[in-house]
Parts: C-alpha cells; sequence; structure tokens
C-alpha cells in the first residue's frame, strides 16, 4: 500500500531574522495512527532532508510516521544568504526554536515524538534532549559528535593516511582558504570516497546533499 504523503510549510519567527520564515517539511504516514513518530534531524548543516530518504523504512517497515523537514537556509526552507559570517544568527539556538516550532505547529506534544539526528543533526538531537522537551520520547543520535578537538583530531589522522600527493594538494588549499576550486573538489572527492560515501557512484540523493552545500553553503561555512 503506498503511504500517505503529505507536504507543507510552517511559518517560524527566526529571531533576528529580519524577515518572514518558513519551515518546509514532509510526512510520510498519518499522524493520526497509532505508533509515534520520528523527526528526522538532518546534517550540514545545509545539507537538506534527501540523503535521509532511506530511513523512509522506518514507515514502510514498523508503521512509524516520518517526519523529514529542511532546516533553515537550505533545501525549501527559507534562505539566508545575507547572514554569511554571522555567527550569533546560526546558532544552536535558531535551530532548536525551529524545531520546537515544528513539533508544536504539527501537535505532537501530547502524542510524544521520537527524534533522529545525522552528524550536525546529532549535535542538535544531543542538545535538545539534554533539556528534556516535553513530548520528547527517544532522541537517537547518529554519526554526531559530542566534542569538536576530538572530532578535529579525527579528522587530522584520516588526512593523513590519505595518499601524499592528495594530502598536500588539500593541506595546500586549506592554506589559501581555496575550498571552491575544481582542484579541492577532486581531492576532497578522493576524501569523501574513503570515509564519508564508499559507493560508487553516490545514490541521487546523496548527491543532493552536495548539491545544496554547494548552492548555498552559507549556514556551512559560518557554523
Amino acid at each position: 500500500m503506498t503511504p500517505t504523503i503529505t507536504e507543507g510549510e510552517v511559518d517560524f519567527d527566526a529571531p533576528g531574522a529580519g524577515k518572514p520564515s518558513k519551515t518546509w517539511y514532509k510526512i510520510v504516514g498519518s499522524l493520526e495512527a497509532a505508533p509515534t513518530p520520528l523527526i528526522l534531524l538532518h546534517g550540514g548543516s545545509g545539507a537538506g532532508h534527501e540523503y535521509l530518504s532511506s530511513l523512509v523504512d522506518f514507515h514502510n517497515n514498523h508503521g512509524t510516521p516520518v517526519i523529514f523537514y529542511d532546516q533553515l537556509g537550505c533545501g525549501r526552507s527559507t534562505h539566508f544568504q545575507e547572514r554569511l559570517g554571522d555567527t550569533e544568527f546560526w546558532a544552536i539556538d535558531l535551530f532548536l526554536k525551529e524545531l520546537d516550532n515544528l513539533i508544536d505547529s504539527l501537535k505532537l506534544r501530547d502524542k510524544g515524538f521520537y527524534i533522529l539526528g545525522q552528524r550536525w543533526g546529532g549535535i542538535l538531537a544531543g542538545v535538545y534532549a539534554s533539556r528534556r522537551p516535553k513530548g520528547l520520547l527517544k532522541a537517537i543520535i547518529h554519526s554526531g559528535l559530542a566534542s569538536i578537538p576530538l572530532y578535529v583530531k579525527g579528522c587530522n589522522a584520516l588526512l593523513a593516511a590519505l595518499p601524499p600527493d592528495v594530502r598536500k594538494i588539500l593541506e595546500g588549499c586549506d592554506r589559501r582558504g581555496d575550498h571552491e576550486s575544481e582542484e579541492f573538489e577532486k581531492v576532497t572527492a578522493v576524501f569523501y570516497g574513503r570515509h564519508v560515501c564508499r559507493l560508487d557512484p553516490y545514490p541521487d540523493d546523496v548527491l543532493m546533499a552536495f548539491k545544496h552545500l554547494k548552492e548555498n553553503p552559507t549556514a556551512y561555512l559560518t557554523i
């Protein structure tokens, strides 16, 4: 049976935005059904919801309503390119307030809900769960990180294991602040192919994440 799919937008008064904003969402399944809904928090920030599409299996296999959404600054939600470098605006609290707004707009507080955060979304999920918000029943942290220094240390270890020629180019690009050239993209693809996605070619859903980050890296570069 084909699942019910509902798409929509909710208004969000983003603190300090200076303009109206909206959060786009998609629900697979019915929120009227008995199972507790699962809200997916994507990575990036700015990677969009598409690369998490395989998690629709939570609904296909268990009947769990699955809620996808694009966080502010990417995909079908409101973009803020003019806020590049504005660390006060692109703060974790912005995204947690957006999540709260979505939950309240979908009237999930009394029913209860689960969250699953991946990478950057895992950071959001961890901080959100630590605040013990009403209605949150379970939090799943997928590939998230709790320590930036340990994350940097781990990345440096992986970079050190790259072929010397690739590592040399990456280090040179970093020194020059070059993160957009074709040369940088080629050597980054080597790292990603080893440690981000080993499928070749990349699935279309994963390519969409890279597309979002390339078209509007505002939140990603600032955070």
